[in-house]
């Protein structure tokens, strides 16, 4: 028997598509946020992804990114509809033939060093404003203000600069000591002075979110996670962040992936302390928002803190 969510998938395809379905099914298994179906009709075949409908902005901040990237020469599905049907956001996306990165025969190495080409090709799309989320009117990407912070990206520093302070939690969550602060508090200041570049990036660069044709064309999913912000290094920090805790590329694959993009030794070591600058921040954010997540981003912050001592150190 089909569960609520194929069936419901099958009626988004068939209310859009006005083709009768002939077969479908969940993908499951890949780490996905969404619900995610694959539906084929006697004419098409489609993949509906499915959320709560607050998740809708992010389906038309997704439709934005692909279609500039499609534009800029990076192969990725086309998005035929974006939605909101029975209190569900959805986005309905051609199929796109092949296997997902996880699965494909293809070196992965090869795959990595074609998303290090993706990146750059990424990072120079004209695009407005700084933070996660978009306006779709306008086309400019905004971080909500918080308190200590008016969503700019010179507020996010100082914010963190600020917060280094002889009280500071993360003194009491054993991430660094009072005289440890002084030290974290000279890099962010650093960082606060450099002339970054602002890019689009797409947040979540990893073989789950490719598809690799019979060709070897590799074809980029997922642009939930994007935003604007300081680049190259938004989406180098969150490969390193997730091979910290074991789900990232391996070193010789990111080494694939950082030769083909092309970084110089000035952007390796910034990127050091903006890792370190986005790791406080999210602890930051979980210590206020998700009490529930600050033991993970307390030792995420401990091991990206020493890691950055270690390097400093040579």
């Amino acid at each position: 028997m089909k569960n609520k969510v194929v069936l419901l998938a099958e009626r988004i395809t068939h209310d859009f598509l006005h083709d009768p379905v002939k077969s479908s099914h969940q993908i499951i298994g890949k780490g996905f946020v969404n619900q995610v179906c694959l539906v084929e009709t006697e004419q098409h075949k489609v993949v509906v992804r499915m959320n709560d409908k607050a998740n809708y902005p992010t389906f038309m901040k997704e439709k934005w990114c692909i279609e500039q990237a499609a534009a800029a020469g990076i192969p990725g599905p086309e998005t035929l509809s974006v939605g909101i049907t029975d209190e569900t956001a959805y986005m309905i996306q051609t199929f796109v033939e092949g296997d997902n990165g996880l699965d494909t025969t293809v070196d992965t190495t090869d795959i990595w060093r074609k998303l290090g080409e993706y990146a750059k090709c990424i990072h120079s799309i004209p695009v407005d404003g700084f933070g996660e989320q978009m306006d779709p009117v306008q086309g400019r990407f905004y971080s909500p203000p918080h308190p200590g912070s008016d969503g700019s990206w010179q507020g996010y520093v100082q914010y963190n600069i600020q917060s280094l302070t002889e009280h500071d939690p993360l003194i009491a969550f054993g991430v660094i000591t009072k005289t440890e602060s002084g030290m974290v508090r000279h890099w962010f200041e650093n960082v606060k002075m450099e002339e970054f570049r602002f890019g689009l990036c797409h947040g979540d660069l990893s073989l789950k979110n490719t598809m690799v044709s019979q060709t070897g064309q590799v074809t980029l999913l997922d642009w939930g996670n994007a935003e604007v912000t300081v680049v190259p290094y938004g989406d180098i920090i969150h490969m390193i962040c997730c091979q910290i805790h074991g789900e990232g590329p391996e070193p010789e694959q990111l080494n694939a992936f950082l030769d083909s993009y092309g970084l110089n030794e000035k952007e390796l070591d910034l990127l050091r302390h903006v890792l370190l600058l986005k790791t406080f921040d999210n602890l930051r954010w979980a210590i206020d928002q998700s009490p529930d997540q600050v033991h993970f981003y307390v030792e995420m912050a401990q091991k990206v803190f020493h890691m950055v001592k270690e390097a400093s150190k040579k």
